[in-house]
């Protein structure tokens, strides 16, 4: 493990710390996770980049260009909420949570995960909805033609795979000693803070 990020190898690899079945799942939605976001990221700089220098080379720039640019931040935001779940990145409010001992936060870290997965499947049944109102509406992007619907199935998705995300948390928490944040994290503060 690395000192910056606990659940990451010596190699950078991803190491799940489920046994068996569950961990194989974890580090293949980990490794698809980090392809979307990296890709995303780098497709939305060379879009902007590109655009800037048409607009100031040719005059005008590529009209398609912001609505690529929203179907990347609606990906990147959704593959970015599991991402945020797995390696333990997600805001906490820990002052009330730190004050109680080992054995009270386990259990409160289980009833977190378990309401927070609830939370996420609940959404994405909501966002699932949205999109079939927006698939029977039959609206498209005006500039690439592209049906508004597809643009949106990331939602669902990402809420899926953090709700799973806090599910195998808390069977993490339920199956260990310690207590984990996710199921590569276990909870603490490291000795050293870098300041970013």
């Amino acid at each position: 493990m690395t000192e910056n990020s606990p659940d990451l190898d010596d190699t950078g690899h991803y190491d799940s710390g489920l046994p068996g079945f569950l961990g194989t799942i974890d580090e293949w939605i980990a490794k698809i996770e980090a392809v979307m976001l990296a890709a995303g990221v780098i497709l939305m700089a060379l879009n902007t980049c590109v655009n800037v220098i048409a607009r100031f080379v040719f005059g005008e720039g590529m009209f398609f260009s912001g609505e690529i640019n929203r179907i990347l931040i609606i990906l990147v935001t959704f593959a970015g909420i599991g991402y945020a779940a797995r390696h333990g990145r997600h805001i906490r409010m820990s002052a009330i949570y730190d004050a109680i001992p080992a054995r009270g936060r386990k259990v409160l870290m289980i009833v977190i995960a378990l309401f927070t997965a609830a939370m996420m499947f609940f959404l994405c049944y909501h966002s699932y909805g949205y999109i079939v109102t927006l698939y029977d509406r039959g609206r498209i992007l005006p500039a690439l033609g592209i049906e508004i619907w597809t643009i949106y199935v990331w939602a669902p998705i990402g809420f899926a795979v953090t709700g799973i995300q806090y599910l195998l948390t808390a069977v993490k928490n339920l199956t260990s000693k310690d207590v984990y944040l996710s199921t590569g994290l276990v909870d603490g503060y490291a000795e050293t803070e870098t300041e970013v």
